[in-house]
């Protein structure tokens, strides 16, 4: 099939921007569904749609490859009937005509449009990338180029002890670099898991050899004429590093929708249909800002199981078919050999229940409200934790404490 061929003679259909997991889910989903109209699925990244989170992880290590990581087959698309424009950036979206309108001034008119242009890494506003060569790690090129950078001995310097950062420190590892994280925060995982976790995680790394700085901002990043990173830190600290990767967060893709008049709060505002402010514009994925009725928020959820969930409800709605039952969400991340699993979202917490211990490497805390209901649990290689915790999540169950906090007593007798 060519990926690059002008759109269908087809004036009308779904019109979905956007060739990550949400955008191509999406696609598949309407064809499931049994939407007969054409189907446009335009990607900026000239690869097919392919799975992210190994990116940080099992592709970096060599584990998996660019076939394995695929999300379907390319032949998929033509036998779904599925026109796939890959290399293509839209431009602008107009409204009252329609139709999203490319860099190359192609014009794709729709019945239905779906935004899923996700989020990209958050930049540090004083360093320009590309003169300094620092690395960040969203798409499938950028962990190429990472991973490039990385050999037995080399020096790397990541910046933020997230999980892109934490994931990346432990491939980085595992390949022979030497690795520094600096944080701004006192502790890593500190604007997205609780004290024990984090605990927990700083010890692990330790062990393996990675070195932290807590509560340090970086200041200025120069290239030595020998390619060498000069990294100043504030205090006038300067650190070298051969390469320095910048994994501080990721901001929603909402330009396309804030131009084109659609309501954005960090992340394009939808319904629990994923239809936006306009009636005939719908926006799956990490660009987006949605409602989870469990909790009683809007909230923006970067995740894989967000933008399935989210594709699955943008097809339902254009199909008219009934919208699936509200997912509780869920993440989770590998760092070694430690899987951490974790569903819910940790709001309006009374207080925190540890089951198991961390010093074995197998425990879970659990979130509570003030009625004693599960609002969130993180897990670390605790699989029956996390598959029973999101259960409960769901049910709204209140459970015993006691039995809780006893990691002898299974799971299954915990609610009341």
């Amino acid at each position: 099939m060519n990926f690059m061929e002008a759109p269908s003679a087809r004036k009308h259909g779904v019109v979905i921007v956007g060739a990550g997991q949400a955008g191509a889910s999406c696609a598949a989903n309407l064809r499931q569904a049994g939407f007969p109209g054409p189907i446009s699925l335009i990607g900026e990244e000239v690869a097919a749609p392919y799975q992210r989170p190994p990116l940080s992880k099992a592709w970096l290590l060599g584990k998996c490859t660019d076939e394995s990581i695929q999300w379907k087959p390319t032949s998929f698309y033509a036998q779904q009937d599925i026109d796939l424009f890959l290399g293509a950036r839209v431009e602008r979206l107009d409204r009252k005509a329609r139709c999203v309108v490319l860099t190359d001034g192609r014009e794709f008119p729709y019945d239905h449009l779906v935004i899923a242009t996700g989020a990209r890494a958050r930049r540090m506003a004083w360093v320009a990338h590309a003169a300094t060569r620092l690395h960040e790690l969203r798409t499938s090129l950028d962990a190429t180029r990472f991973k490039a950078s990385l050999r037995p001995g080399s020096t790397v310097l990541i910046i933020g002890a997230g999980y892109i950062g934490l994931e990346a420190a432990a491939s980085a590892r595992a390949l022979g670099a030497e690795v520094t994280v600096i944080e701004r925060e006192p502790r890593v995982l500190a604007r997205v898991a609780c004290r024990a976790l984090s605990d927990y995680f700083e010890g692990h790394h330790r062990r393996h050899g990675v070195s932290f700085l807590f509560n340090r901002s970086v200041c200025s990043i120069d290239m030595e004429s020998n390619g060498v990173h000069r990294v100043k830190i504030d205090g006038g600290e300067q650190l070298h590093a051969d390469t320095v990767l910048v994994g501080v967060g990721a901001v929603p893709n909402q330009e396309l929708a804030d131009t084109a008049g659609l309501e954005c709060q960090d992340g394009i505002l939808v319904d629990e249909r994923a239809c936006t402010s306009d009636k005939d514009i719908y926006a799956i994925g990490d660009c987006t800002r949605r409602p989870i009725s469990l909790y009683g928020q809007r909230w923006r959820l970067e995740s894989v199981p967000n933008a399935l969930e989210q594709a699955k409800q943008a097809a339902a709605a254009i199909c008219g078919g009934p919208l699936p039952a509200e997912e509780v969400p869920w993440f989770w991340s590998d760092q070694y050999d430690t899987k951490l699993q974790i569903a819910g979202l940790p709001i309006q917490v009374a207080r925190l229940v540890v089951r198991g211990d961390a010093a074995e490497g197998r425990f879970a805390v659990f979130h509570l409200n003030d009625r004693q209901q599960v609002q969130a649990v993180e897990a670390v290689n605790a699989a029956p934790e996390f598959l029973m915790g999101r259960r409960l999540i769901a049910a709204r169950c209140t459970v015993n404490v006691e039995r809780l906090c006893n990691s002898k007593i299974s799971m299954k007798e915990v609610a009341v």
